[in-house]
């Protein structure tokens, strides 16, 4: 439909029904949604894990938690093929940055998700002079998982929380970015 014979969305139900009074099977929706949809439930995570909450990850792919059903199957050790890392453990001062260029490699959009107290914000490590005090110093974390170690179901409440966020950004007409600009 060309945007000059666009009225109203009352127009549009009206030939929608008449479409399908004559057989013609019509459906309305936003393409947004859709995509937006198929990319919260194919989520591909990079696992980072350096420390003890990587071994409480490991149990999400077991058979009892199984992160297969919620779209989360495929964990991927190249960057280049993941949609978001999960940081689980410590980062220390070495390891930055490492995790600063697997960050820049991998294709955006891409997402960051904080695991265990020690990447949300040094955990018993706080005044130790070679622990970053939260990954989020150095990559922009969209999702914080408490714990020490958390347990797969937070894992999983992480991982919804993600999904939600997925499903809000636009796809068409505009990105969400949250690096800041520089002048």
């Amino acid at each position: 439909m060309k945007y000059e014979d666009f009225k109203d969305n009352e127009y549009l139900e009206k030939m929608v029904t008449e479409l399908n009074a004559s057989g013609a099977n019509v459906l309305l929706g936003v393409l947004d949604d859709v995509i937006n949809w198929g990319r919260s439930n194919s989520l591909w995570p990079l696992t980072f894990a350096t420390s003890c909450c990587g071994i409480e990850f490991m149990a999400l792919g077991a058979a009892r938690y199984d992160m297969a059903r919620f779209g989360f199957e495929v964990a991927r050790a190249s960057p280049r093929q993941a949609d978001m890392i999960m940081v689980c453990g410590t980062i220390t001062d070495k390891m930055a940055p490492v995790l600063k260029r697997l960050y820049d490699q991998m294709a955006d959009p891409k997402y960051v998700i904080a695991v265990g107290g020690c990447a949300v914000g040094g955990g018993p490590f706080t005044k130790s002079y070679h622990v970053v005090q939260g990954v989020d110093q150095i990559l922009p974390v969209d999702v914080y998982i408490p714990g020490c170690p958390p347990r797969p179901e937070a894992f999983y409440y992480g991982m919804m929380q993600l999904q939600r966020k997925v499903k809000l950004e636009k796809f068409f007409g505009g990105v969400n970015r949250k690096e800041k600009k520089e002048k």
